[in-house]
């Protein structure tokens, strides 16, 4: 059990990763990544229940599935730090013959990575299907799910959504990035969707919304709720606020930082914005 504090100094250390990986191969998507940051601590580090060591079966443990795979930069960071492979591996990110790819994949054998998320749409499909599987054997841990809110403009999204619902899959946690931005645009310019919210209870899901989606403390708070709805008949939707390219003063607000690395001089204004708390790899 981590306190806030430790939290937020391993948020800022995932930060850096973030930041270093994607400039050292001028490559990948920092944007959505560093908006993520806190959620994943949060989620990896307090919110699920893991068993030491990993397999693909996973039982009697919670799940997570990353939808939106491009933001591997985070996920990658998270799971290092987590205990799943050595944080310098994280020196390998993107490079050739490495574990650590673009988009996560499974025939590496990288632990932690339980799908291939390279094309959008497609975690909510799988999580369900091993939300079901754990009821079937019994098991009374949850699945949860990260997807992006452009994302959602993907139409195998709202098939899963429809069959979530349908076959009361209520062990099921499925959380949207809702930060307004995707690679051409804002979402409401790209594909204006509307209510997001209005769509999740029009297909009869439990829907909460964390305002503060990077603040901590609001995390836990969100998800100890959403939480609290599983079991009851419906899967579960948590809208969570982030903003792109969190804690990087010039990389936020907008989707030009979405899959762009910073060059050296902005790396170090990076960097000097997140000060070191437990080390570079």
């Amino acid at each position: 059990m981590a306190n806030t504090k430790e939290l937020q100094d391993l948020t800022t250390q995932v930060r850096r990763d973030i930041l270093r990986m994607v400039h050292k191969v001028n490559s990948g998507h920092p944007g959505g990544s560093l908006g993520c940051a806190e959620f994943l601590v949060a989620l990896y580090n307090e919110i699920m229940d893991r068993k030491d060591g990993f397999d693909m079966d996973g039982l009697n443990e919670d799940l997570f599935f990353l939808s939106n795979g491009h933001i591997s930069p985070v996920f990658y960071s998270v799971l290092a730090h987590a205990g799943y492979f050595p944080v310098e591996e994280l020196n390998t990110f993107r490079l050739i013959d490495s574990r650590l790819q673009g988009h996560p994949t499974t025939h590496e054998g990288l632990p932690g990575v339980r799908i291939a998320s390279g094309s959008l749409g497609q975690g909510m499909s799988v999580a369900l299907g091993a939300a079901q599987a754990k009821k079937l054997n019994g098991d009374k841990s949850l699945v949860y799910t990260l997807h992006g809110d452009g994302e959602l403009q993907e139409g195998q999204n709202w098939e899963a959504i429809m069959y979530a619902s349908a076959k009361k899959v209520d062990n099921l946690i499925c959380t949207i990035d809702l930060n307004g931005q995707q690679i051409d645009g804002s979402t409401d310019t790209v594909l204006p969707m509307g209510s997001i919210e209005a769509k999740f209870v029009a297909f009869d899901w439990e829907v909460i919304t964390i305002e503060k989606g990077n603040d901590i403390d609001a995390i836990l708070k969100g998800m100890a709720e959403a939480k609290a709805l599983t079991g009851k008949g419906k899967p579960v939707c948590v809208l969570l606020k982030t903003v792109m390219g969190n804690g990087v003063d010039f990389m936020m607000y907008t989707h030009a930082w979405h899959g762009k690395a910073p060059s050296d001089e902005q790396l170090e204004n990076a960097l000097a914005q997140n000060p070191a708390t437990l080390g570079d790899y």
